[in-house]
């Protein structure tokens, strides 16, 4: 496995055609929600940032960036009324990016953003029953599998289950503590 270096940062508009040129992959958007467009454009990209943009800070997309390109995303929905102790985390990666290491050590980072910067006990992610290589990013990361959850969504036409993870404060707090 070759580990490739990154930083997360923050979306800027600069980052659109790369955006694009890395999101606009059906084996990309096989893997994602549907509101992720496909074919995905240069304006759909600037949409995108001028939308997240606009949100209130701290910030909870963040963009991928290998060799100074915006190459993925991962970012956190955080929920609300009796769920609001809880976020979802999503991601994606371009495919020329995959396999080197990046998104398992993404995932742990961006989880120790989302504990350092919001007030929340639990964050999930729900890859679909067929993506393995999300699911091993998320065991990897210190994810822990709760459920399935069976023909819980749609992808494709076809029904598919849905795996739940999730990854806790107290767990973080103890890794964090454990390094030192």
């Amino acid at each position: 496995m070759e580990t490739t270096t990154y930083k997360l940062r923050e979306w800027q508009l600069s980052d659109a055609a790369s955006l694009a040129e890395n999101a606009n992959n059906i084996r990309v958007w096989n893997n994602l929600r549907d509101y992720f467009p496909h074919p995905y454009s240069e304006n759909d990209g600037i949409q995108f940032i001028q939308m997240i943009s606009a949100k209130p800070k701290p910030a909870t997309d963040m963009a991928i960036v290998v060799d100074g390109k915006a190459v993925g995303g991962i970012g956190i929905i955080p929920r609300t009324d009796v769920e609001r102790v809880s976020a979802e985390l999503g991601y994606w990666l371009g495919e020329k990016y995959w396999n080197r290491g990046i998104m398992t050590q993404v995932v742990k980072e961006m989880v120790s953003y989302t504990f350092l910067n919001f007030p929340l006990q639990k964050i999930y992610a729900t890859p679909f029953g067929f993506s393995i290589a999300s699911q091993k990013v998320l065991e990897k990361a210190g994810f822990e599998r709760e459920a399935i959850l069976k023909k819980a969504a749609i992808k494709n036409g076809k029904i598919v289950d849905e795996y739940y993870y999730s990854f806790f404060r107290t767990q973080w707090i103890a890794n964090v503590h454990h390094r030192f």
